[in-house]
C-alpha cells in the first residue's frame, strides 16, 4: 500500500481530522524511521459491555494496527472518577471503585474481538494521575484557560439553562489531555463528542514540548431509540458480546434510516455495497429484507456467520411466523397465585409496576397466546407451565414453584 492510499483509507469515515497534512507527516516519519505511530484512544469504564457505538472508534484503531501500528489503550480508572461532561445535560454520577474494576476486567476480554492482542499496550491513567500533588494540578491548569473551557456548547447551555457544572467536570478535559502527554501519543481516536477533548491533548502536549497528536475523530452511531447516540448510560445499545439472537431482535428494531448508516459505520462493507443498499432501498425493496443482512454482518463480526444464520431462523420462526423461542427463562409461581403486575414486574420483564400496567392498557401482555388487559388479574400455573410474553421479544415460561 502507497502512503498515499494508507492515509485515504484511515482517513475514509472520519468524522474530522486534524489535520489530514500532519497525518501525512506521521506516516512517512513512521515509515523512514521504522517506528510505528502510538495510537491512543481512551475507555472510561461506564458500563460493564462494549456496544457497536464504541466498536466503531475501535475498528478504526483495528484498520491503524493493520497497517503496522500501536493500538495504545488508556484505561481511564482515574478520569472514570470524575466522569465525562461531554454531551451531558447534568453531572454524571461517581463510579465506585468496585464498579471501574468490575468493568475493565470486562473490557480488556472484549476488545480483543476486534483489536490484535500482539499490536496494544494497555495502560491505566491512574498510573501517572494518582501521584499528582497540588502543584503538580495546578501546573497543568496553569496551561489552559478557564474562556477555553466554558467555550464548549454543552457547559455554555448548562450555564446558561441555571443547570451546575461543577469544578472536577472542568478538570476532566485537562486530565484526559494529560493522558496523551504521559504515552506520547502520535494520534489519537474518539467519538465526535470527544473531538474538543482531544484538542485538549494537542494543545498540553503543545505545551510540554511534544509534536501535537493528530486528532481523528468518528461519526456518532445513533441507538436503537433512532434518537440518541448509543450509549449504555441510555440503555439503547447493543452490546458485542449480546447472544446472536438478542443482537438479531435488536437489531432488527431499528429504523429504517438508520440502516445505511450501520452498514457504514458497524460492517466491513465496500463503499460500493453500501452505496447499492441505498439504491435498493430507495427503488422501493423492504428494507427488513437488507435489515437482516446486515444484522448477519454484525453477529458474523463477533459471534460467527453460523451464529448469525441461526439467530435469522429463531428470529423468523417467533416473530415472522409468530412462533414461541425455544429456549426462554422459567419463573415460579406459588399454588396461590400472583397478580399480573406484580409477576411481570417481579419477573423483571418491565422496570417497574407503573410501566407494566402502561404495557397491559397498551394490550402488549400475552398469556398463553392471550392478551391480557386486566390489571387486577391473578395468574396461576396449573400442572402445565404457562407462557407470558411482554411486547415482541419478552418471553417466561411460568411453571409451579
Amino acid at each position: 500500500m502507497t502512503l498515499e492510499q494508507q492515509v485515504d483509507l484511515l482517513a475514509r469515515g472520519t468524522d474530522r481530522l486534524e489535520t489530514p497534512s500532519e497525518l501525512h507527516e506521521r506516516l512517512e516519519a513512521a515509515r523512514r524511521d521504522k517506528r510505528p505511530l502510538r495510537v491512543k484512544l481512551g475507555i472510561d469504564a461506564t458500563g460493564p459491555d462494549i456496544h457497536l457505538g464504541f466498536a466503531v472508534p475501535l475498528r478504526k484503531l483495528r484498520q491503524f494496527q493493520d497497517a503496522g501500528h500501536l493500538a495504545v489503550l488508556i484505561i481511564g480508572d482515574f478520569t472514570a472518577r470524575i466522569g465525562d461532561p461531554s454531551g451531558r445535560s447534568k453531572t454524571r454520577p461517581h463510579l465506585s471503585t468496585e464498579d471501574i474494576q468490575r468493568n475493565m476486567a470486562r473490557y480488556r476480554e472484549q476488545v480483543f474481538r476486534i483489536l490484535d492482542p500482539e499490536r496494544c499496550e494497555f495502560r491505566y491513567n491512574s498510573e501517572w494521575s494518582d501521584p499528582l500533588g497540588g502543584a503538580d494540578i495546578i501546573g497543568i491548569a496553569a496551561r489552559y484557560t478557564v474562556a477555553r473551557v466554558i467555550e464548549r456548547e454543552d457547559f455554555r447551555k448548562r450555564l446558561k439553562e441555571g443547570v451546575p457544572v461543577h469544578m472536577h467536570e472542568l478538570l476532566y478535559p485537562l486530565f484526559q489531555g494529560y493522558d496523551s502527554v504521559a504515552v506520547r501519543a502520535d494520534v489519537e481516536l474518539g467519538g465526535a463528542d470527544q473531538y474538543w477533548n482531544l484538542l485538549v491533548g494537542r494543545e498540553l502536549q503543545r505545551e510540554y514540548g511534544q509534536p501535537p497528536q493528530v486528532v481523528m475523530t468518528m461519526p456518532l452511531l445513533v441507538g436503537l431509540d433512532g434518537v440518541q447516540k448509543m450509549s449504555k448510560s441510555y440503555g439503547n445499545y447493543v452490546g458485542i458480546t449480546d447472544p446472536p439472537a438478542e443482537m438479531f431482535g435488536k437489531l432488527m428494531s431499528i429504523p429504517d434510516s438508520l440502516i445505511i448508516n450501520y452498514f457504514d459505520l458497524c460492517t466491513d462493507r465496500k463503499p460500493t455495497e453500501i452505496t447499492e443498499f441505498g439504491r435498493r432501498l430507495a427503488a422501493g425493496e423492504n428494507p427488513r429484507d437488507i435489515k437482516a443482512g446486515l444484522a448477519r454482518d454484525i453477529i458474523g463480526s463477533y459471534h460467527s456467520a453460523a451464529a448469525a444464520e441461526e439467530a435469522e431462523q429463531e428470529f423468523n420462526r417467533v416473530f415472522r411466523n409468530r412462533g414461541q423461542p425455544e429456549e426462554m427463562p422459567d419463573f415460579a409461581v406459588s399454588e396461590a397465585g400472583l397478580p399480573i403486575v406484580q409477576l411481570v414486574a417481579d419477573a423483571g420483564l418491565l422496570k417497574s409496576r407503573s410501566e407494566v400496567r402502561r404495557k397491559l392498557a397498551e394490550g402488549a401482555v400475552y398469556l398463553d397466546g392471550e392478551r391480557v388487559a386486566d390489571p387486577d388479574l391473578v395468574v396461576t400455573v396449573p400442572a402445565e407451565p404457562r407462557v407470558l410474553k411482554v411486547g415482541k421479544r419478552r418471553f417466561l415460561r411460568l411453571v409451579r414453584g
